[in-house]
C-alpha cells in the first residue's frame, strides 16, 4: 500500500472502533468535559483515516486511468493521470506532515505574539515584516486570521502586536517559530545606508479549549481599561473599550483591543492569559526535565533560533535545524513550509 506503514491507517481504524465503543457505553455522556475531549480526540483520528484512504483512492483511479491512456495511446488520458498524481504529492505530503503532531494542543488554534526587541524604528518595522509573512503563510494554508491586540510604532511599524490563527493544527504548524528572528539589512531608515541587525521575539500558545481548567484567583489579577489605538481599518477597530490584564504572581500581561465590546474584549484576554499561564508551566517542566537529563535549552534574547540576511549576501537560515534557504523573498511572502517540516523532523 501506498505510504501505508507511515500512516499506520490499521491502527488509527482499530482506534476508531475503540471510540465506537465509549461512545456506545451508557454513562459515555455523565462527565460531559471528558466526553468532547474524546470526541475531539476521534475527529482528528478520523480525519487522517479519512483523509489517507480520498489520496489512496486518487492514487488507484490514477493508475487506471494511465494503464488505460498506455493501451489506447491516449495523450489526453495521460496528462490527466500525471496531473492527478501531482495534486496527489502535494495531499500526501500535508498528511505526512500532520502525521508528526504528537503534541496534546498540535490541532488547536493558535495565538502569536511579536514584539520589537532593541533599535526603536527599526526592530518595530521588522514586527511589521514578521506580521506579513505570517499572515500571508495564514492565508496560504487557508487559515482565518484575527487580530487581537496592534501596539503601533513610534514612527514606523509595530511594537508588538497578538494575532489568532484559527485553522486546523495551527498551533502544530507555528510552534516551530517560538524564539528570536534576526533581520540583517541596510535600513531604509539610514540615511548613511548602513547595514543594521534588528531582532523580533515571537511567542506562540495553543488557544485552550473549555475542557482544559486553569485555575486564576480573581484577586490575582489586576484589570485596566484604555483607548484603543491601532492602524485603523487594516489592523484593528478602534475603540474606547481596550482591556489589560496583569496576573500579579507571575507579572504576565495580556491586551486585547480587537472588539467593540469591553466585555467580549475581557473574555478573549483571560483566554490568552489561560494560555500563557498553560504554556507557561509546561516551560518549567520542561526546564526542570532538562536540568535532570542535562540538557538545558534557554532561549535568551539575542540567542537567534533564525536568521534573515539581505545584506551582504541574501539567505535565511534556522540554526537550529540548519535548513536554508536563497530564495528570501519567498520566504517573507510566507513560505514557511521548509523551516516547519524541518523543525518537526529535528524535534522527532
Amino acid at each position: 500500500m501506498l505510504y501505508g506503514g507511515i500512516f499506520e491507517l490499521d491502527k488509527k481504524k482499530e482506534e476508531l472502533e475503540k471510540y465506537e465503543h465509549m461512545f456506545l457505553a451508557p454513562d459515555f455522556w455523565n462527565d460531559a468535559a471528558k466526553a468532547q475531549k474524546i470526541q475531539k480526540e476521534r475527529g482528528k483520528v478520523q480525519d487522517a483515516v479519512e483523509g489517507w484512504e480520498s489520496c489512496y483512492d486518487t492514487w488507484e483511479e490514477a493508475g487506471i486511468l494511465l494503464e488505460m491512456a498506455v493501451e489506447e495511446r491516449d495523450p489526453d488520458s495521460e496528462a490527466e493521470a500525471s496531473e492527478m498524481l501531482e495534486g496527489l504529492e502535494g495531499r500526501v505530503a500535508k498528511i505526512e506532515l500532520e502525521c508528526m503532531f504528537s503534541g496534546e494542543h498540535d490541532a488547536n488554534n493558535a495565538m502569536l505574539t511579536i514584539h520589537a526587541g532593541a533599535g526603536g524604528t527599526e526592530a518595530q518595522d521588522w514586527v511589521d515584516m514578521l506580521l506579513r509573512m505570517y499572515l500571508r503563510w495564514a492565508e496560504q494554508k487557508g487559515f482565518n486570521t484575527e487580530i487581537l491586540d496592534y501596539q503601533p510604532g513610534d514612527e514606523a511599524g509595530i511594537k508588538s502586536v497578538t494575532v489568532l490563527l484559527k485553522g486546523q493544527y495551527a498551533y502544530g504548524y507555528l510552534r516551530s517559530e517560538m524564539g528570536i528572528h534576526r533581520l540583517v539589512r541596510i535600513s531604509p531608515f539610514d540615511a548613511g545606508g548602513r547595514r543594521h541587525t534588528s531582532f523580533a521575539s515571537v511567542f506562540i500558545f495553543p488557544e485552550l479549549d473549555d475542557t482544559i481548567e486553569i485555575d486564576i484567583d480573581e484577586k490575582d489579577l489586576r484589570i485596566d481599561t484604555y483607548r484603543a489605538s491601532g492602524a485603523g481599518g487594516q489592523h484593528v477597530n478602534k475603540t474606547s473599550s481596550a482591556i489589560r490584564i496583569t496576573h500579579l504572581p507571575t507579572n504576565t500581561v495580556v491586551q486585547c483591543q480587537n472588539e467593540r465590546s469591553q466585555h467580549r474584549n475581557k473574555d478573549m484576554a483571560m483566554k490568552m492569559l489561560k494560555a500563557r499561564l498553560y504554556e507557561r508551566e509546561k516551560d518549567i517542566q520542561a526546564e526542570q526535565q532538562q536540568e535532570l537529563h542535562g540538557d538545558k535549552k534557554e532561549i535568551a534574547w539575542g540567542s537567534q533560533i533564525r536568521s534573515y540576511v539581505l545584506q551582504p549576501y541574501r539567505m535565511v537560515k534556522d540554526h537550529r535545524t540548519n535548513c536554508e534557504m536563497g530564495n528570501v523573498d519567498s520566504v517573507l511572502d510566507g513560505n514557511l513550509e521548509p523551516f516547519i517540516k524541518a523543525y518537526l523532523l529535528w524535534q522527532h
